[in-house]
């Protein structure tokens, strides 16, 4: 396992090197230009069109419907076990880049909720497929179905192998065992030289049942849990996390100066265990986009569905979800972290955000913080596996021409793959999460800065019509 770790660790290297973090960056930054800092001037309008619907619009589900099922997939273990991560290995300056990542994210974001919309199919039964595969063959012309093609294979083993089953179930298993077996006593079997707890054994058995129960329905199944859950177990989170802030409030200067100093020079604040700014860099847009998924091309799979008939209106709504993602719940996450000081204890995954929880609420007893975490986290893993299983569904639906027999073969891998899921370690499941996210995000990159020009043109003509009260109109 030592030697597969290595080797997955060198991959990992050269996947997420310095180019494609330039390149998300990069396309970031010349997509806000393009867009006139949209993420700023707009976001009221955004976020005011998560809540209300548009009228007579063609797809499957609600824009909030499609906002909740991308969010589901977006706010997950990443938003605590993965920002956990990133600051153990990149120092605290790791959420800097994080929050700089996510800020030029939203106008990522923004451009591939638009191109979504305006490259959909759409059946004569309403079923609605679209996304970075439609994008690409029908924006960029046929020559380029290869580059599509290239994407939704990655997007099925993103699901599949990353960010949809091992991560998501080993978080919730974990953070069981934590609470119910904290030292492990109660072993069910080991497997190569680790024990696992009765605890991780039947919490992986309650939560392959429950997916299993829900990914049979589709979309609208996924759809109709997403809009119940996620934002319960947002604001729940939210009003955790903002509570252990204000209890602490006289630790947020230095928490602060702490973020900043360590995001240009980590030695600094970590004595040299960290290192340089490249990988604070690395780590933090690494988990950021693990988090909040700009760039990856994923949310676009779930806007695609939205019943609307303008492109920009979905793209404003589907970049809230990077806001909420990380610009709200990371930095919360990651404020509690580093004010506590819990990224220096020799603790990883989610007990550094289990500790900050317990020293951040001291009033209370570590049972009951480590219940709302535990809760906090099963629900957040639980919807992101829902919806990964919707975005690899859509990809292999594409790859195959939506033949019937091989998303039902897929359901029964995805629901395996959610079974195995407590028994991975935990760095090759990270380590296979971020190769997955950069070979993905590679294709949809290319394809949002060659249509850049469409994104501009589209989102100049709607504030125009908006401004002068014109009708809508349905961009093809």
């Amino acid at each position: 396992m030592a030697e597969f770790e290595k080797i997955l660790d060198k991959i990992d290297g050269i996947v997420w090197g310095v180019p494609l973090i330039v390149l998300i960056i990069a396309a970031g930054i010349f997509l806000t230009w393009r867009v006139r800092l949209l993420q700023v001037f707009h976001l009221p309008k955004a976020l005011k069109f998560m809540f209300q619907n548009e009228e007579n619009g063609e797809g499957e589900v609600s824009s909030f419907g499609a906002l909740c099922t991308a969010l589901s997939a977006t706010i997950g273990t990443g938003n605590i076990v993965g920002v956990a991560t990133a600051i153990v290995a990149g120092g605290p300056g790791a959420l800097f880049w994080m929050v700089v990542a996510a800020f030029f994210g939203m106008a990522t974001k923004y451009a591939e909720g638009l191109l979504a919309v305006k490259y959909r199919t759409i059946d004569d039964k309403g079923h609605a497929l679209g996304g970075p595969f439609y994008y690409i063959e029908k924006g960029m012309g046929k020559n380029w179905k290869w580059l599509a093609v290239l994407f939704a294979f990655f997007g099925v083993c993103v699901g599949l192998f990353g960010i949809g089953t091992f991560t998501q179930v080993q978080g919730v298993t974990n953070a069981v065992k934590s609470f119910f077996d904290p030292e492990g006593k109660n072993v069910a079997f080991s497997l190569f030289g680790n024990n696992y707890s009765w605890a991780v054994v039947i919490a992986g058995i309650i939560i392959t049942v429950c997916v299993g129960l829900v990914v049979i329905g589709g979309i609208k199944r996924i759809a109709k849990v997403s809009e119940f859950v996620v934002p319960f177990m947002a604001v729940l989170y939210i009003a955790v996390c903002l509570f252990i802030v204000l209890f602490n409030i006289n630790k947020i200067p230095s928490a602060i100066s702490t973020i900043v100093v360590g995001a240009f020079n980590p030695s600094a604040v970590t004595g040299g265990i960290v290192g340089t700014m490249i990988i604070a860099m690395q780590k933090g847009i690494a988990r950021g986009i693990f988090s909040n998924e700009a760039g990856l091309g994923s949310a676009p799979i779930a806007a695609a569905a939205a019943k609307t008939n303008e492109p920009v209106r979905q793209g404003l709504v589907t970049m809230t979800g990077t806001f909420i993602d990380t610009i709200v719940v990371c930095t919360l996450t990651g404020l509690t972290i580093v004010m506590t000081g819990s990224w220096n204890v020799g603790l990883d995954g989610v007990d550094v955000t289990m500790r900050a929880f317990n020293y951040g609420l001291p009033f209370l007893p570590e049972s009951v913080t480590s219940c709302m975490l535990m809760v906090c986290l099963v629900f957040f893993a639980f919807t992101t596996i829902l919806g990964w299983d919707y975005y690899s569904e859509r990809c292999l639906e594409y790859l195959t021409g939506g033949r019937r027999w091989a998303i039902k073969i897929f359901r029964l891998a995805y629901i395996a793959a959610v079974f195995i899921g407590p028994y991975m370690t935990l760095r090759a499941v990270w380590t296979i999460a971020d190769i997955f996210n950069g070979l993905m995000a590679l294709p949809n990159i290319i394809a949002l800065i060659a249509l850049s020009g469409v994104i501009a043109k589209d989102t100049k003509n709607y504030f125009i019509r908006t401004k002068q009260g014109g009708a809508v109109e349905i961009k093809k």
